[in-house]
């Protein structure tokens, strides 16, 4: 890659920077910065002072006023594309009824799973669009879409599908992920070995020779799959050659994450009931924990990650939306960013990072996106703020001045 000012496109003047460079300290700030990008890529950042000459006439020149520039934030963990919603549930909890009493009226993950089926392919995007535009909006540039809501072949592949279409209607990078083993549908209720023979000997598959998903995921948890049940679909994933992620210790301590770690797995999702151990086991796997605050607190939560432990031990810690309809109907990572301040006590830097490069890494894009640093895909985000720390300290007015996605401007 040539860094020759010659080469350059797009040239920014009169910014701060902030790299968000993993393993570097806090923002890893550049005051009154200059960063010029080359097809598609960061070829030059540092200080407007050190900029070398360069032929004004040839390259595109915008001045950033004093905003700030950051990576395009990234959602590392999303349901976004599924049929119905939940309002109805969300009333009748508040009046008072139970789980058990909610999920015998047909609500629960059943109701969502009998929307998501009857729904084609068309209106499944139609109604994930908005959500997707919603985020997109608020600087998202990369975003993770799982499957989940279908839990039988034809509708888990037409999940994926729509993820697909999704980001060929907005400029943001989509991946996606297989969920098939979210939980029991109603037809498998008493047999949830068949059901694995199903999501291992005919989803898991048909999803790889379709090219239709990056990773594989299971919902390890009590309501969920049991230990031997995920290993059965990790396994299965490995000879496809499909990554891991997984939904662990959101409940209970299952050792979800340790087997996760097992298989190279790239995140675990939720941990709020983690384990010292299983801190121990992510740090060795370099796997990266995602945080889900939104979920904590739309189900009023008490357990919260162990912070410390991840801290102590150097896991990197992502954030996300877990954008979905029944225990995080929310999209917007921004809102994310303050309740993962509030509620679980990240520092605004530790947050930033974790829609930066912590939430690439937890996708297996740390070598590309997440971060301004050269040789960086030029997805970035200019804010019009002060100092990097509003992003987490306000929501609901939304200072996006401007959004590139390799290096072109969409927003």
């Amino acid at each position: 890659m040539t860094t020759q000012p010659q080469h350059w496109q797009t040239l920014w003047i009169n910014v701060n920077i902030a790299t968000m460079t993993e393993g570097g300290n806090g923002y890893g700030e550049i005051k009154a910065g200059a960063l010029a990008i080359s097809d598609n890529k960061i070829v030059w950042l540092g200080k407007q002072s050190e900029l070398p000459s360069f032929d004004d006439a040839a390259v595109n020149v915008i001045d950033g006023q004093g905003k700030w520039l950051t990576p395009g934030l990234i959602d590392c963990h999303t349901h976004l594309v599924f049929g119905g919603n939940r309002a109805n549930e969300f009333e009748m909890r508040l009046q008072g009824k139970s789980y058990q009493e909610i999920a015998e009226a047909g609500g629960g993950i059943v109701s969502t799973v009998k929307a998501t089926r009857a729904a084609s392919e068309e209106e499944l995007f139609q109604s994930a669009l908005p959500r997707l535009k919603a985020l997109h909006q608020q600087g998202v540039t990369t975003v993770e879409v799982k499957s989940g809501y279908g839990l039988d072949v034809d509708t888990e592949i037409k999940m994926l599908k729509v993820a697909g279409k999704l980001a060929q209607a907005l400029p943001v990078t989509v991946k996606r992920t297989f969920l098939g083993a979210h939980a029991l549908p109603v037809e498998y209720k008493d047999n949830p070995e068949g059901y694995i023979d199903l999501v291992c000997e005919q989803m898991l598959p048909q999803v790889a020779q379709q090219n239709l998903a990056d990773t594989v995921d299971v919902f390890c948890e009590n309501i969920g799959f049991n230990i031997k049940q995920t290993e059965r679909v990790f396994a299965s994933a490995k000879k496809h050659n499909l990554a891991i992620k997984v939904h662990a210790e959101q409940l209970s301590d299952l050792g979800g994450t340790k087997l996760a770690a097992q298989y190279n797995a790239l995140s675990s999702d939720h941990v709020e009931f983690l384990s010292e151990e299983g801190v121990k086991a992510m740090k060795a796997a370099d796997m990266t924990a995602v945080l889900l605050p939104g979920a904590f607190y739309f189900l009023r939560e008490t357990q919260l990650p162990p912070i410390k432990a991840l801290r102590a031990q150097g896991v990197p810690m992502a954030i996300a939306t877990d954008a979905n309809p029944g225990s995080s109907p929310i999209c917007s990572l921004q809102l994310m960013l303050n309740m993962a301040c509030t509620l679980f006590r990240l520092t605004p830097a530790e947050a930033l990072a974790g829609v930066t490069c912590h939430g690439a890494k937890a996708l297996g894009l740390r070598d590309t996106k997440g971060q301004l640093a050269v040789g960086y895909d030029a997805d970035i985000a200019m804010w019009d703020i002060s100092q990097p720390a509003e992003l987490c300290y306000q929501f609901g007015v939304n200072p996006l001045s401007a959004l590139y996605q390799n290096g072109k401007k969409v927003i």
